[in-house]
């Protein structure tokens, strides 16, 4: 499926504003909300997505048409990727150990803020070398 390209990148800005208040905060209930936005992300792709679907409802009617388009595949992969790292930083909140739910959410941070700020999807980056090293293409399923 294809999908504007915007969406996600509105999403890491939420998902960022979301991840600095976790650094601040040290609030592990913020961090699982946005484990559960990845989650959603990961398995039903940008129309599970709540974030997908505030920018389609409020951003994208006043926008015009894209101009691309790109393959959801790849966004999945990568918001896999970052459940991985609000749940470890999650558990690493709720059992005391602050240095894991800071650096996992640092990581996290890291690559929203990447998405948001310059376009640059790291998950997504990283998904054809992972398709290949499993001995399929980069674009297929």
């Amino acid at each position: 499926m294809q999908i504007d390209p915007r969406g996600p990148r509105f999403a890491a800005v939420l998902t960022s504003v979301l991840l600095i208040a976790v650094l601040i905060t040290g609030n592990a209930v913020l961090l699982a909300v946005q484990a559960l936005v990845f989650l959603l992300g990961a398995a039903g792709g940008p129309r599970l997505s709540p974030y997908n679907c505030l920018f389609h409802s409020l951003i994208a009617p006043r926008l015009p048409p894209p101009t691309t388009t790109e393959d959801e595949r790849p966004l999945r992969f990568a918001q896999g990727g970052g459940a991985v790292f609000a749940v470890v930083g999650t558990l690493g909140y709720l059992t005391g150990v602050t240095w894991l739910g800071l650096s996992a959410t640092g990581f996290a941070l890291a690559a929203a803020f990447l998405n948001a700020v310059f376009g640059y999807c790291l998950g997504c980056e990283i998904y054809p070398i992972v398709r290949r090293a499993q001995g399929r293409s980069g674009a297929g399923a």
